[in-house]
C-alpha cells in the first residue's frame, strides 16, 4: 500500500488555519478586512475573554446572498479575484479565500448576512468545519460574525495563548491600527466589561490622531505629504502566464506618500509607533523601516525611534501583496525607489519644519519616561533578500526588537453612552467629548528665527540664554557648535575640499591589532576627512595632519572611538554611513567645550552659524540642541493669561 494519501478538507483547513490565525487578533483582522471590502462604513467588534471565548464583528457592509453564504465557507472561494491576471492588481484587502473556512474549522461559528434588497438573511452555524445549520434570519442589512471557543478542537494550539489582557491588547492594536487607516469609518471594540475604543467617522486623518491619541501626541507631530512617478525603466518583467505578443506593460502610474511623523524631540524605546499602510493596507515590512530609520539618522539617537502614521499609495502592480498567507508581508516591484522616496520625504518634512523644543516636550518625551503609543501583534517576519542591500547600513537589532515589531493600544476609554447600532454619530473627541477643536494659534513653533536671538550670557559657561520675539531659549554650546561642525564637514567633504591642519610633530597612538585592521579597512575615508596617518611599526600609527581643531588627546580619543564603534558596526558597513560616523566623531571632539567661557561676539557667531544648518534641532548623535520657553508659556506661568 502506497504511503501517499490525499488530506481530507477538515485537516487541511486546520493546516491552513495555523497559518492564518495564530490568535484571537488574527480572527479579528481577517473578519475586519471582510467588513472594509464589503463597504461596510461601521464596524463594532466584541471580545470575551480576551477573544479566546468569544469575537464578535458586525458591520453595515453589502451582506452576502444564502448560496454566497454557503460557498464562503469552501476552501478558495472569494469574490474578489477571477483569474492569474488579478493578482497582479490587488486592490482588496482579502483575496485568498482561505479565511472564513479555516477560522471554522478551529471554533463554534455562526454568521448572519443580508443583502439589502432581500426581504430576509442567511444564518449559518458551523462547529469544527462541520455546518452544522441553514436558515433563513431576520438579520439586518449587513453581516455579523460571531466566533465562540476559538481553538476548541486544537487544545495543543490553545496552549500556545498568552494571558486574556495580552490577547485583549493585540486585538485593541489591530482595531485601533485599521481606525486609523479608515478614517472615515466608525470603529466601535468592546470587551465584556469596558468600551475600549469608540471612533466615529472624521473627515481627515489628522482628526482621527486627535480623536484617538489626544492633543499631546497630535502636537508632536508634522504633517507629510508628497508624490512622484515611478520610472518606466523600472516597470517589471510580465509573468510567465503574460508574456505573449499582445502584452502591454502597465502605465508606471505615481507613487503618494502622506501622514504624520514625529518631532525629534519625541523619542520611543522602540518601533512599537510606527505604523505603515500601503494601499491602507496594514503592514510590517523591513525596507519601509530602514527608510525611515535613515531619514532620522544624526537628528535622533540610534537606540531611539520615532512616532510614524504613513499611508503609502502606489497602483496595485507596483506591490505584490501576495507573499504570506496572513497578507501582512508585501513585496514592492521598485523597492529602490520606494526606500529612497520615503526616506527623502521625512528627511524633506523635518529641514522644512526645524520644530523647535519647548521645556516641557523636552521632559515628557524621555523615551524612558513614555510609554509607546501601540504591544505585541505577532513576531516581525524574516528578513526578506530583497532589502539585504540596505541591511548593512542598519544598526544591528537588540535581541528584543528582532523578534518582534510590536503595536499596542490606547488607554481605556470611558465607558460612553451606547448608541443602536444603525444610528450615526457626529465625531467625538478622545474619551468621549466634543468634536476635536484644532488649535489655531499659528504655525508649528519653530527654529527658523534662530539668527534673531540676543545672547544674554552663559549658565555656568555651558548654555548660551538667549532671547528673541518668541521667548527665551536655552543653547546647549556643545552640541550647537558640533551640529554647525557636522554639516560643514560633510559639505566639505562632497566637494573634496576637507580642511587639514599639519601638526607640528607627529602624533604616535598605539593600537590594538583588531584596531589596526579596522584603520587599514577606514584609511581612506579618514584621509578623505582631512587625516594623514600611516602605520608606524606593527602595533601603532603616526598622525602627520588633522582636521583643524583636534590635535593632543582629543586627537587620540576622537580615532579610537571611530575604530571602536567600527567593531560594533556590520563588517559591511555602507560608505555613506561610516562618513556620517565619522564626521560626527570629528564635530563632537572638535566642537566648543562646555565650561568654557564665550564672549558676546562668539556666542552670536555661533547662533548665526546654527541658524544656517539644515537640521539645527538635534545633534549628530541625536541630542537637542535648543530648548524655547515662549512667550505664552512665560505668561501662563506667571498667571497673565
Amino acid at each position: 500500500m502506497g504511503r501517499i494519501r490525499i488530506l481530507s478538507d477538515q485537516v487541511a483547513n486546520q493546516i491552513a488555519a495555523g497559518e492564518v490565525v495564530d490568535r484571537p487578533a488574527s480572527v479579528v483582522k481577517e473578519l475586519l478586512e471582510n467588513a472594509i471590502d464589503a463597504g461596510a462604513t461601521r464596524i463594532r467588534v466584541e471580545v470575551e475573554g480576551g477573544g479566546r471565548k468569544l469575537i464578535r464583528v458586525t458591520d453595515n457592509g453589502c451582506g452576502m446572498v444564502r448560496d454566497d453564504a454557503m460557498l464562503a465557507f469552501e476552501r478558495h472561494a472569494t469574490s474578489k479575484i477571477r483569474s492569474s491576471d488579478d493578482l497582479l492588481t490587488i486592490s482588496t484587502l482579502g483575496f485568498r479565500g482561505e479565511a472564513l473556512p479555516s477560522i471554522a474549522s478551529i471554533s463554534r461559528l455562526e454568521m448572519e448576512t443580508r443583502v439589502a434588497e432581500d426581504a430576509s438573511g442567511t444564518l449559518i452555524e458551523i462547529a469544527g468545519g462541520k455546518m452544522l445549520r441553514v436558515e433563513d434570519s431576520g438579520a439586518p442589512p449587513g453581516t455579523t460574525f460571531i466566533i465562540r471557543d476559538l481553538f476548541f478542537n486544537t487544545p495543543a494550539r490553545r496552549k500556545f495563548l498568552k494571558s486574556e489582557q495580552t490577547e485583549l491588547s493585540h486585538v485593541t492594536a489591530l482595531v485601533t491600527h485599521y481606525a486609523l487607516a479608515h478614517p472615515q469609518k466608525h470603529f466601535e471594540l468592546h470587551s465584556a466589561t469596558q468600551n475600549l475604543l469608540m471612533a466615529p467617522p472624521v473627515t481627515r486623518a489628522e482628526e482621527r490622531i486627535y480623536q484617538i491619541f489626544g492633543r499631546e501626541t497630535h502636537a508632536q507631530l508634522l504633517q507629510m505629504a508628497a508624490e512622484r512617478p515611478f520610472d518606466r525603466a523600472g516597470l517589471p518583467e510580465p509573468p510567465p502566464w503574460r508574456r505573449d505578443a499582445d502584452y502591454a506593460p502597465p502605465e508606471p502610474g505615481f507613487l503618494r506618500v502622506s501622514g504624520f511623523v514625529s518631532k525629534p524631540e519625541l523619542q520611543k524605546l522602540n518601533r512599537n509607533s510606527i505604523y505603515v499602510f500601503v494601499n491602507q493596507r496594514l503592514i510590517r515590512d523591513r525596507l519601509i523601516l530602514h527608510a525611515i530609520s535613515e531619514a532620522y539618522r544624526n537628528i535622533m539617537p540610534p537606540t531611539s525611534f520615532p512616532v510614524v502614521l504613513m499611508y503609502l499609495e502606489m497602483p496595485p502592480h507596483e506591490v505584490d501583496v501576495n507573499v504570506h498567507p496572513a497578507k501582512t508581508e508585501v513585496r514592492f516591484r521598485q523597492q529602490s525607489q520606494v526606500h529612497d522616496f520615503v526616506r527623502d520625504s521625512i528627511r524633506n518634512t523635518l529641514m522644512r519644519a526645524r520644530p523647535a523644543a519647548s521645556f516641557l516636550t523636552a521632559l515628557t518625551s524621555n523615551p524612558h519616561a513614555t510609554p509607546s503609543l501601540m504591544p505585541p501583534i505577532s513576531p516581525m517576519p524574516g528578513e526578506s533578500a530583497e532589502v539585504e542591500a540596505y541591511r548593512d547600513s542598519e544598526h544591528p537589532p537588540r535581541p528584543e526588537e528582532a523578534a518582534h515589531f510590536e503595536l499596542a493600544p490606547p488607554e481605556p476609554l470611558p465607558d460612553p453612552a451606547r448608541l443602536p447600532f444603525g444610528e450615526a454619530a457626529a465625531p467625538q473627541e478622545p474619551h468621549g467629548c466634543a468634536a476635536p477643536a484644532f488649535p489655531e494659534d499659528g504655525e508649528v513653533p519653530s527654529l527658523n528665527s534662530l539668527a534673531s536671538l540676543k545672547p544674554l550670557g552663559q549658565l555656568r559657561e555651558s548654555f548660551i540664554l538667549a532671547v528673541n520675539e518668541e521667548g527665551m531659549w536655552i543653547v546647549d554650546q556643545h552640541v550647537a557648535h558640533e551640529r554647525v561642525l557636522f554639516e560643514k564637514i560633510l559639505r566639505e567633504r562632497e566637494t573634496e575640499g576637507t580642511q587639514r591642519q599639519r601638526l607640528l610633530m607627529p602624533v604616535l597612538i598605539e593600537l590594538l591589532p583588531h584596531q589596526m585592521v579596522l584603520f587599514a579597512r577606514i584609511a581612506d575615508e579618514l584621509e578623505r576627512n582631512g587625516f594623514e596617518a600611516e602605520p608606524f611599526g606593527p602595533r601603532s600609527i603616526a598622525v602627520k595632519a588633522a582636521p583643524p581643531g583636534l590635535e593632543g588627546k582629543e586627537l587620540e580619543r576622537m580615532l579610537v572611538e571611530v575604530l571602536e564603534e567600527s567593531v560594533r558596526e556590520s563588517q559591511t558597513e555602507n560608505l555613506d554611513r561610516l562618513r556620517t560616523r565619522i564626521a560626527a566623531s570629528i564635530a563632537c571632539h572638535a566642537a566648543i567645550k562646555v565650561n568654557m567661557p564665550l564672549d558676546t561676539a562668539r556666542m552670536e557667531w555661533l547662533l548665526a552659524e546654527l541658524a544656517k544648518t539644515a537640521h539645527p534641532t538635534n545633534c549628530p548623535h541625536g541630542r537637542p540642541i535648543a530648548l524655547r520657553y515662549s512667550w505664552k508659556d512665560i505668561q501662563r506661568a506667571f498667571q497673565r493669561i
